[in-house]
């Protein structure tokens, strides 16, 4: 017997619901009750949008999708629960899921709102398994279904010491962490690591005290982080590294530790220190105690394809994402249209992009 549930807050979830959700957190820290706890609380508090969706069979739970539905004037979306603070979606799943429960659960997500226009899921490992049943699961209920990129994940695997490890780092970087280093500890510098305990406000401080005077913008949800760092420390997930200068903090970096792997969440610096790589410093800091100390098999720098993470990390996978648009509905038979016609002209641009370069005259030929 199939039964779908919907719950709009985690703290709603029955004691069964929690043990579903606790078993997927020992996979992914981000399909944790904690985690949507926080993202809940400190983003979409008191959000009616919020339908997090649980499908029982034999009154069992095998799978969850944490979501957002909202209307407009043009029908309603289904949305993944996530937004930049989220470095992996998944669908919280049970290993006894098979596609026909995931395509029920899709099933039942639609007839709840109805006319559902379009439904996405984002960021996600395109390939994990609950990415395909995912997908088979929309295209099975009469979604026009896509995938796109949403952007590149630096990661390393852990095979060896820290000293193999920073071995085969660019010359750069050892050099970097062996002359700062020094001038760091002979200018009053020190370096500390809070997992929790009487340090963790003050540690907190500092992290914000750091993130306010660096190159970024301001948090739009101001108790996110904080509430993430609390959350960590309560889990024994916390690794928040902070650089001192003669009592100054002015470097900090949230990591988070669990489940063999390690998350490289949030950095900041204060820019008038830059002369002394306190980056550079607390990357090496962290690194070594994950390596040594809590024996990571995985150290990931999550989203972006930024240039620095190419000096610590060694591979690249991607993560992407689904949009799929019921072509039932008005919004979504448009949506479809604006998709299958952009998709087409990016298509045809490459191509010429690529006729163009190859047809190119070479340089000297040009200049006559």
């Amino acid at each position: 017997m199939i039964k779908v549930s919907v719950y709009k807050h985690p703290d709603e979830f029955p004691d069964d619901v929690n043990q579903l959700f606790e078993a997927g957190a020992q996979t992914n820290v981000e399909s944790s009750v904690a985690w949507y706890n926080n993202l809940v609380n400190a983003v979409y508090p008191g959000d009616v949008a919020i339908c997090i969706y649980v499908l029982r069979k034999n009154n069992i739970p095998l799978a969850a999708l944490p979501m957002r539905v909202t209307r407009s004037a043009f029908g309603q979306q289904a949305g993944s629960l996530s937004n930049y603070y989220t470095a992996l979606y998944a669908p919280v799943t049970s290993s006894a899921l098979t596609a026909s429960d995931m395509t029920e659960l899709i099933r039942a997500i639609k007839s709840a709102h109805t006319p559902l226009a379009a439904m996405r899921f984002a960021p996600m490992a395109p390939e994990s398994a609950d990415y395909g049943l995912l997908l088979q699961a929309l295209r099975a209920c009469g979604f026009k279904a896509f995938t796109f990129f949403r952007f590149g994940n630096w990661y390393q695997p852990v095979i060896d010491d820290w000293q193999t490890y920073l071995k085969n780092r660019e010359g750069t970087v050892r050099s970097t962490i062996k002359r700062m280093g020094k001038k760091f500890a002979n200018e009053g510098g020190s370096l500390e690591l809070v997992q929790g305990g009487e340090n963790l406000e003050r540690g907190l401080a500092a992290y914000q005290h750091v993130y306010a005077l660096s190159w970024k913008q301001p948090e739009p949800y101001p108790e996110f982080v904080p509430g993430l760092i609390r959350t960590c420390a309560a889990h024994s997930w916390l690794r928040l590294g902070v650089a001192w200068l003669n009592g100054k903090p002015i470097a900090a970096q949230l990591w988070i530790v669990a489940n063999g792997k390690a998350n490289i969440y949030k950095l900041a610096y204060d820019e008038s220190f830059k002369a002394y790589a306190p980056g550079t410093l607390l990357t090496a800091m962290l690194m070594e105690h994950v390596i040594e100390q809590d024996k990571v098999r995985e150290v990931d720098y999550l989203i972006g394809d930024d240039p620095y993470k190419k000096s610590w990390m060694s591979k690249r996978r991607e993560r992407w994402g689904i949009i799929a648009y019921n072509p039932r509905s008005m919004a979504g038979l448009l949506g479809l249209m604006h998709e299958v016609l952009g998709r087409a002209a990016k298509h045809l641009k490459s191509k010429i992009s690529k006729l163009s370069t190859v047809h190119a005259l070479p340089k000297e030929q040009d200049a006559i």
